[in-house]
């Protein structure tokens, strides 16, 4: 699949005031600072569609954007590490909830991971949720291009074996890089896919 149009809709904090509408939408979320506003801007080849910062927790917001006319991509709050008050983390986690059990327009999440570091217990308390919750999503991991191949595999391995320790089987994941491109072309596909099946 190739973007062509993306565009961005709208940013709140109230699940109900989410567009309505019936296309499907797939979520982005991950640890703060983790690179997601860099994946995003590279998955549309758009270079500022996303805000990008050196200040982590920079999105504290629902940010909805149309993509070729037909499906959302959904821009939330890093978890963790924002530089931000208590009571404002308190909020966006609220509604970060509340988006994941009431968005009936959520076909599936693409939880962000670091994966130049060991599992992070954040992380691995924020998939274990989503099971319990029974939400869809994928694992991506960001920053390959910071690690040799052998690395990579290495670090991909440590996860399996800590998930595989209370999953049944490993969660779909991809391997990416904003600044190589690499897993878009996975990555969309895996998504034009899913449309297509719809």
């Amino acid at each position: 699949m190739q973007i062509k149009h993306a565009a961005f809709v709208v940013s709140n904090q109230d699940v109900l005031k989410c567009p309505k509408h019936n296309l499907p939408e797939y979520a982005f979320i991950g640890r703060s600072n983790v690179g997601k506003s860099s994946l995003i801007n590279m998955l549309t080849s758009r270079k500022s569609l996303a805000k990008t910062s050196g200040r982590p927790g920079k999105t504290q917001l629902i940010n909805h954007f149309i993509i070729n006319k037909n499906w959302y991509l959904v821009d939330l709050p890093g978890y963790g590490y924002a530089r931000v008050s208590k009571s404002s983390k308190k909020t966006f986690q609220k509604f970060i909830t509340e988006y994941f059990k009431n968005r009936e327009q959520l076909i599936s999440a693409f939880v962000l991971v670091d994966i130049r570091h060991k599992p992070q217990p954040i992380d691995l308390e924020f998939m274990q949720w989503m099971g319990e919750n029974t939400i869809p999503f994928s694992i991506v991991f960001t920053k390959a291009d910071k690690l040799k191949p052998q690395a990579i595999l290495n670090h991909v391995d440590d996860y399996k074996a800590v998930l595989l320790q209370t999953w049944e089987t490993m969660p779909n994941y991809f391997v990416t890089s904003s600044s190589t491109t690499m897993g878009k072309e996975a990555l969309l596909s895996y998504i034009g896919s899913i449309n297509t099946s719809l």
